[in-house]
């Protein structure tokens, strides 16, 4: 049985009609799944170059990450189609633990880069396996909900 046709649910934090929100997120997306690589790159070859790259990458993912917390922030609050949605819940809270997670990541580096093995990495790839559900998460509020997708005629 096919669906029936839904209205689009307006992103209000948006230039131009385009939602910030998943713009925002591909660069800290990108660092925190890299930075599982650079933790496994250390671990096989105890280069000190991977536990420089792991703290940046930890640094810019955790900060990137906030900020693009923002527009979602933004749209889960003021729009009432998406405060209603359970998934639009359920986004915003696996995304504030694996930020969280992603922010405690950067500090234990940040406080002794050693800490790499067994605590970083571990974190690491708890933060990657989060990050995973976080945007199945994200993707049901634009597939199955209309989130920010123009859909009307």
């Amino acid at each position: 049985m096919a669906k029936s046709p839904q209205r689009s649910i307006k992103s209000r934090a948006s230039l131009a009609g385009h939602p910030l929100h998943p713009v925002m997120i591909h660069f800290p997306v990108a660092a925190l799944m890299a930075l599982v690589a650079s933790d496994l790159a250390f671990w096989y070859t105890s280069d000190p170059f991977w536990m420089r790259t792991g703290l940046w990458l930890a640094g810019v993912g955790a900060f990137g990450g906030w900020i693009a917390s923002v527009a979602g922030i933004i749209d889960l609050v003021t729009v009432k189609r998406i405060r209603r949605l359970i998934t639009g819940w359920s986004h915003a809270i696996v995304a504030v633990v694996m930020l969280s997670l992603a922010s405690f990541n950067w500090l234990l580096r940040l406080n002794d880069p050693s800490a790499i093995m067994p605590w970083g990495l571990t974190v690491s790839l708890i933060t990657g396996g989060l990050i995973a559900l976080a945007g199945w998460l994200g993707g049901q509020l634009v597939y199955e909900h209309a989130v920010g997708v123009d859909v009307d005629d």
